[in-house]
């Protein structure tokens, strides 16, 4: 038989032999994905130290390959879907992997955010391929199973890149952690020759270039927006960018409306599963990528574990994942969608409630519950809201289903780091300056402790340092009065140091509780506005809008290019 697979392949005579290989090779370059982020987060305090990183340069060096990444998906998706969905995915692996290389050879700052911003334009080849490669290969009545499986690799990746990074970090410099894309990614790229079916839509007209640059400038100037704002403050650049986006999303919305085949129907956004199903990826990531970014901190700097033992301690949350992920697999077909991704939504706010329980005296036994709960709740919701997003799309748009999911993810992401992470970095510091009052340090180590809970410690060190210092010198001292005065401010500084590092710890576990209590809030009436948008199981709520929506030409149509 052969393989063009103008649709999916459940058209033809009967479903493709090698899917399930194929589907790993889509998993694997999920993973690379996932971890490019994930693996950062622990290598970010040895970067800096080695590089000389300001706090905008680490914040844009993480971020760098954010805004590429989510500008960039739509249109590409789309791209993908007319030329070739496996050609897009093979490009981007050589793309991510390239990028991934760079960045391991290069030793300043603009190095490695351009490395990061070509990783992430790889990504945006890979992560909507990956979607709509799925969708085509698979028949409707594996569909979802196989989108459970691509969603617990996503939960699996969240603890693989702390753990992997951790584990060469023991051994080698943080260039080490790009280099665990490469041997990955070119897996995958022989994989996806050898296993993974070509795809391509059957009939594609021309593709809306005009709406695809404008979903690109309002997508990248709202994600700059996000990134710029809480972390530098609301100046020029963030205002600007602001209205960039504003204008640009007004645009794309009335172009894509008079178009007649646009990159992205927006009608379908009145469709109530649709639309409540990407408001409940992007609250869920918004909590989720918010959540790891304190905690992953917290166990870092707090509670002393290196980036291994971190890597480990994260854990609970992979395996929660997959057993959520298959709870939903088994739950959804016989209680609905609606029921599913609430219970998961409900169980989502429940963890980060937990977490506002956190304080000076919590160790790690007091996150593993709320890191359980967070990773069953990951897997119940997300797989059926996937399946939902891409069932909402023809075959001939599977590639800008993909990508819309996907941008959903990736824009709550990106407002959970930044909504939460400017209310953790101003509850820190307002916690900070009380607990630190009585430390009598100079004012401006408390100010730059107060820029982070990394530079906290780093003051508390250095202070301490500073302190033995003056031990020294006094032990070594022949004059008794001077050698009294010196062990005297000895003391006095390393009074001054084991309280700061008391306050830092005790204020940012206050703040943890604190931004917890904020990001419950968020998830919380989201999860009030999502199930009223679900619709009830029954009515046709669970059938496939794409199935429902095609007109008998479209239906005409797909069936002669699957004969083709």
């Amino acid at each position: 038989m052969r393989l063009v697979m103008n649709e999916p392949v459940e058209s033809m005579d009967r479903p493709y032999a090698r899917r399930w290989w194929a589907l790993l090779v889509l998993c694997l370059s999920l993973l690379i994905i996932v971890m490019a982020n994930t693996a950062l987060t622990v290598a970010a305090p040895d970067m800096t130290q080695d590089l000389g990183l300001s706090s905008a340069d680490l914040q844009w060096v993480i971020d760098g390959y954010t805004v590429p990444y989510a500008a960039l998906m739509l249109l590409l998706g789309a791209i993908g879907d007319k030329y070739s969905r496996r050609g897009a995915l093979l490009l981007g692996l050589v793309v991510f992997g390239g990028g991934a290389v760079a960045g391991s050879l290069v030793d300043s700052s603009g190095g490695v955010i351009a490395a990061r911003a070509v990783m992430g334009v790889g990504a945006a080849m890979i992560m909507p391929a990956t979607l709509s490669l799925l969708a085509a290969t698979f028949p409707r009545a594996e569909r979802a199973k196989a989108i459970v499986l691509w969603t617990a690799t996503a939960g699996l990746a969240i603890a693989a890149g702390p753990l992997v990074a951790g584990a060469l970090l023991r051994d080698h410099g943080w260039a080490s952690t790009f280099l665990i894309n490469v041997p990955v990614a070119a897996v995958a790229i022989v994989g996806a020759l050898v296993l993974v079916p070509p795809s391509k839509a059957g009939h594609h007209d021309r593709i809306d270039y005009v709406g695809g640059v404008l979903s690109v400038v309002w997508v990248g100037a709202l994600v700059y927006m996000i990134i710029e704002g809480p972390h530098f403050g609301w100046g020029v650049k963030a205002v600007s960018a602001a209205v960039v986006a504003g204008v640009a999303l007004v645009a794309f919305v009335l172009w894509e409306l008079r178009h007649p085949r646009p990159v992205l129907d927006v009608r379908r956004f009145a469709n109530r599963r649709f639309a409540g199903s990407n408001l409940a990826v992007a609250l869920f990531f918004l909590a989720v990528f918010g959540a790891f970014y304190y905690l992953t901190q917290h166990l870092q700097f707090v509670l002393g574990y290196d980036a291994w033992e971190t890597g480990v301690r994260m854990l609970p949350l992979a395996g929660a994942v997959f057993v959520g992920s298959a709870l939903t697999g088994y739950l959804t077909p016989r209680i609905g969608m609606k029921v599913t991704v609430t219970a998961g939504m409900v169980g989502g706010t429940a963890a980060l409630a937990l977490l506002t329980r956190i304080d000076a005296g919590s160790t790690y036994s007091d996150f593993v519950l709320p890191l359980v709960i967070l990773g069953l709740a990951i897997g119940l919701a997300l797989s059926p809201c996937t399946d939902a997003i891409m069932g909402a799309f023809p075959e001939s748009e599977l590639g800008v289903g993909g990508a819309v999911n996907d941008t959903s993810l990736e824009l709550g992401g990106s407002l959970g780091i930044a909504i939460l992470g400017s209310v953790l970095a101003g509850s820190y510091s307002s916690h900070l300056a009380d607990a630190a009052s009585g430390t009598k340090l100079p004012g401006d180590a408390l100010s730059t402790a107060q820029d982070s809970v990394g530079a906290g410690y780093a003051v508390a060190q250095h202070v301490g340092a500073q302190a033995q210092k003056l031990a020294e010198q006094a032990a070594g001292a022949t004059d008794p009065q001077q050698a009294a005065q010196l062990k005297a401010q000895a003391g006095q500084l390393a009074d001054g140091a084991r309280q700061m590092a008391d306050a830092v710890g005790s204020s940012f576990s206050d703040a943890v509780a604190h931004t917890s209590v904020v990001g419950a809030v968020i998830l919380g009436v989201g999860t009030v506005l999502v199930a009223v948008l679900l619709p009830r199981r029954g009515r046709g709520a669970d059938a496939e809008p794409a199935e429902r929506e095609a007109g008998p030409e479209q239906q005409e149509a797909e069936l002669a290019d699957a004969k083709a």
